[in-house]
């Protein structure tokens, strides 16, 4: 599982991914598998909660965006992990920077998915965040400065140096980079730079032609 190279895209509650046009990604990105595979790249998918079976139905790896810390039972408005599993979900997003959680809430939430066997994604702000949550040894950490993610300026281009001293910082976790990056050209940076794998949202979901940029970005990883 960790030594290939991971494109993770982040659906979020865009109009663009979610309902029927969630099913058309996933639909996108099944279709394209077997190029991903060429380049030993395993795409996943993390759809709203709502969309969380159908993108499972796709056969294209899925994670939750989220989950809390509690069992089946009264717990309304929660995303319990139990269920995510039980739906066919292979994973998890934990504390994206805009779901940013404490540390001891973090630690939590990657035991729990453990004990559950769902991969772990960790988001981190910078590089001290990042050396933090490697001792809790989730399956990756993908390094997100706020600043830049949403925006036209990937963290390849903005700050490799960043990408380099979190691939440390990391240790033995392997790293994802996030925020920007949209075309191969990031791709290749972040992957020279020892990062395995990137964590996209809008560059993708945003697209016109959702194909041909995730094409785009599997290329970067020849």
């Amino acid at each position: 599982m960790k030594n290939n190279f991971k494109l993770i895209i982040n659906m979020k509650t865009y109009s663009e991914s979610t309902n029927k046009k969630a099913i058309k990604l996933a639909e996108v990105c099944k279709e394209l598998q077997k190029e991903a595979k060429k380049r030993n790249v395993e795409i996943i998918l993390c759809p709203q909660n709502l969309d969380l079976k159908d993108v499972v139905k796709s056969k294209v790896k899925t994670y939750s965006q989220h989950i809390d810390v509690c069992s089946p039972g009264a717990n309304t408005g929660f995303i319990v992990p139990y269920n995510v599993k039980d739906c066919g979900a292979n994973g998890t997003l934990i504390s994206h920077s805009e779901h940013i959680l404490e540390t001891k809430e973090i630690n939590k939430r990657i035991k729990l998915s453990k004990e559950l066997g769902l991969e772990s994604c960790v988001c981190a702000r910078d590089v001290k965040t990042a050396r933090k949550l490697a001792k809790y040894n989730p399956d990756f950490i993908a390094v997100e400065p706020a600043e830049l993610i949403g925006g036209d300026i990937s963290i390849s281009t903005a700050n490799p140096k960043l990408i380099e001293q979190s691939v440390k910082a990391c240790g033995e976790v392997p790293l994802l980079v996030g925020a920007g990056v949209k075309n191969g050209n990031d791709v290749k940076i972040a992957v020279e730079l020892g990062a395995k794998g990137i964590l996209v949202a809008s560059g993708v979901v945003k697209a016109k032609n959702k194909k041909k940029v995730i094409l785009d970005l599997l290329k970067g990883f020849e």
